[in-house]
């Protein structure tokens, strides 16, 4: 698979949230198809992915969210506009409701990836909106 080739991604839980093995097998999942991974891990800030994502110079910016931390990605959002990254797509995955998914997305998270997504719909979505995939 190479689907990903030249589109590099951060993967990482954002705060508290120590749930890693929804980020770590789709962190595998990606470079398996050809994507470049950033994995940050758990306990992450929002300005400490941000300035990874900075000093990285990623086309993505994946969070996998497991826990009720849904105020930290809305501080995500902030931070990505705030350092003018909007070029960058933020993309969530895990078990995130329904109402959360709608405000998510009105702050400017470019998709949530629910449990049940497929792997094949994740690199397909990455490849085609990955700033380098544009």
């Amino acid at each position: 698979m190479t689907e990903g080739r030249g589109i590099k991604i951060i993967v990482s839980m954002i705060g508290l949230d120590s749930h890693t093995t929804g980020a770590q097998v789709v962190a595998t999942l990606l470079r398996d198809a050809g994507f470049e991974v950033v994995y940050l891990g758990v306990n992450q800030t929002p300005e400490m992915i941000v300035k990874a994502a900075i000093d990285e110079d990623v086309d993505v910016i994946g969070i996998s969210s497991h826990a009720s931390n849904f105020a930290l990605i809305e501080d995500l959002m902030d931070l990505v506009v705030e350092h003018d990254l909007t070029d960058v797509p933020v993309v969530c995955g895990g078990n995130i409701p329904p109402n959360q998914i709608e405000k998510l997305t009105a702050k400017g998270v470019a998709k949530v990836f629910p449990p049940g997504s497929s792997g094949q719909a994740i690199v397909d979505y990455l490849a085609a909106s990955g700033r380098a995939g544009k």
